[in-house]
């Protein structure tokens, strides 16, 4: 009986704070003010973020044609390190950029990510997500389209640091 009226109460306070956001003729809470997160990059002209009617995989991906022919570009044969192997999954799409963020990297760096089943690889910024490893990494929707993976897939990939930047 008890935990009843406790959940009551917590009911009613969250209904009295719904209150508080509804205006008078208004059909819903008053917009939240929206923080725009900027992410470290390497990028010194990053791509703009989504719009935020954003719905389709085009209207979330920003980046522009000499972003992707970067990103394609056949990096330098010397200086690559094999860093390991990960599973990727689609990161934030509202994240623009051409990115991978894995526990392989502790700081943020240029690097490679090659798709372990077909071989196809971009170059890429590697980022560190401060998972530990073998958690897996997420992977930007530019970057999987350019590695042609579907963007609800698990894919595993090799990533390589110190490719062409």
């Amino acid at each position: 009986m008890r935990n009843v009226i406790l959940a009551s109460a917590l009911v009613l306070s969250g209904c009295a704070e719904l209150d508080a956001l509804l205006q008078p003729g208004e059909l819903g809470p008053a917009p939240l003010p929206v923080e725009e997160a900027s992410v470290e990059t390497l990028d010194p002209t990053p791509p703009p973020p989504p719009p935020p009617e954003a719905n389709t995989a085009e209207e979330f991906d920003t980046t522009t044609e000499e972003d992707r022919d970067a990103a394609l570009e056949t990096p330098a044969a010397t200086g690559e390190v094999n860093l390991g192997r990960t599973l990727a999954t689609l990161g934030n799409p509202a994240d623009p950029g051409i990115w991978i963020e894995t526990p392989l990297v502790s700081q943020l760096v240029m690097g490679r990510v090659e798709v372990a089943a077909t071989g196809k690889s971009i170059n890429i910024e590697l980022r560190p997500s401060g998972g530990e490893p073998g958690s897996g990494s997420s992977i930007s929707l530019p970057a999987m389209g350019l590695l042609e993976i579907p963007l609800t897939a698990i894919e595993e990939v090799i990533v390589y640091s110190g490719a062409a930047a």
